[in-house]
């Protein structure tokens, strides 16, 4: 779990958008570029060769940062 002041200022580091955590994936989402970042022992990875892009559906289901 990150810590949400952490996550407050966390932002996308391609278009400095803002990010929702998804706890059960473990994940940063930006919608923006449809990208998930993951979170590694509670450690964001902001880079955008370690991120992975979102599905169709999982864009379709968008989820508010």
């Amino acid at each position: 779990m990150l810590d949400k002041k952490l996550l407050s200022i966390l932002a996308c580091p391609l278009c400095k958008s803002g990010l929702y955590y998804d706890q059960a994936a473990a994940e940063l989402i930006c919608y923006a570029d449809n990208l998930a970042f993951p979170v590694r022992d509670g450690i964001p990875v902001m880079l955008d060769d370690e991120a992975r892009t979102l599905t169709p559906d999982e864009k379709a289901n968008r989820k508010k940062p």
